[in-house]
């Protein structure tokens, strides 16, 4: 049994091997029972065995996890992503592990395993058998709990660059998802351009839609620092800002609080809409700024 080999592989995969690698190592069934036996092994499932008798990490889990759900079983989802690089979002403690539909799907405790109809072409990245945080990406917002669950991971995926997002639009069309297809692929939409154009979200169809008179759109107002515009403007002194992801990113919190204190303290009042706020709370977002218009409205007309 070549014990330095079987510390040097385990090391490399979180401190577990499958019964097989054990085996081309010299460790057969008997000599693993003996090590588990005498404290020094444990086993975490039919097939994995962890050389230590503690608790193993995340890495370990992973691992685990692909080991016993057995031939073309890989880390998918957000799971794949939090092994990419994704911190902020509560992943829990159960691996998303993805399957063929031509493959079994065994039961497996502690782990979520996903039926998918079959792999893409290159997706599976080597080392750890994982999906790459693209295809990872479209299917965690497909599986997630809810449309705001599904929002959330796709706009914290694209902060941190773990994937081209411009490229994921025709990633989205060519994959189909099952699940919130069109959601999907607004969202996604989004995120790739930015929303920087107010146009590209149609705001004014908005107001129309809930019964808000139309307002002027890019508006220009000229401030002691420079200039803003804002993406709609009322006569009566209200404005709205449309928030789209570049909002979020880098110094955009620092340029838009200084816009907008320089709004507020030359007169004016801006309610700022995100993106995706209107995605998901479209009703709730436009009765706040239809409240505002009319509150507004009746302040001009009483100063009138």
């Amino acid at each position: 049994m070549d014990m330095e080999a079987i510390a040097a592989l385990a090391g490399q995969q979180g401190g577990v091997l499958h019964r097989r690698q054990l085996r081309s190592l010299g460790a057969d069934r008997w000599r693993v029972r003996n090590q588990v036996t005498a404290g020094r092994w444990s086993t975490q499932g039919r097939h994995t065995v962890a050389t230590t008798n503690g608790v193993i990490g995340a890495l370990g889990e992973r691992w685990t996890a692909v080991f016993e759900c057995g031939a073309g079983a890989a880390i998918d989802g957000v799971t794949a992503l939090v092994h990419a690089g994704l911190t902020g979002f509560d992943a829990g403690r159960r691996p998303t592990v993805s399957l063929p539909g031509h493959y079994h799907r065994p039961e497996v405790p502690q782990v979520d395993i996903r039926g998918i109809a079959s792999r893409r072409a290159g997706e599976v990245l080597e080392g750890l058998p994982r999906v790459r945080p693209d295809v990872a990406l479209i299917r965690a917002a497909e599986w997630a709990a809810s449309d705001r669950q599904a929002a959330l991971l796709l706009v914290m995926t694209a902060q941190p660059r773990l994937v081209r997002v411009e490229e994921l639009p025709a990633l989205v069309a060519e994959m189909k998802p099952h699940w919130r297809r069109a959601f999907i692929a607004t969202v996604v939409g989004d995120v790739a351009r930015g929303v920087q154009a107010l146009g590209e979200l149609d705001f004014a169809r908005l107001c129309e839609r809930y019964r808000i008179p139309p307002p002027s759109l890019q508006v220009v107002r000229e401030l002691p620092g420079g200039r803003a515009v804002r993406d709609a403007h009322w006569d009566n002194g209200l404005g709205v800002e449309i928030d789209g992801v570049q909002h979020h990113l880098g110094l955009g919190p620092v340029d838009d609080a200084l816009r907008q204190n320089a709004l507020l303290i030359g007169g004016d009042s801006t309610l700022r809409l995100p993106v995706l706020g209107l995605r998901l709370h479209e009703a709730e977002l436009m009765a706040q700024v239809r409240e505002a218009y009319w509150l507004f409205e009746r302040r001009a007309t009483r100063a009138g």
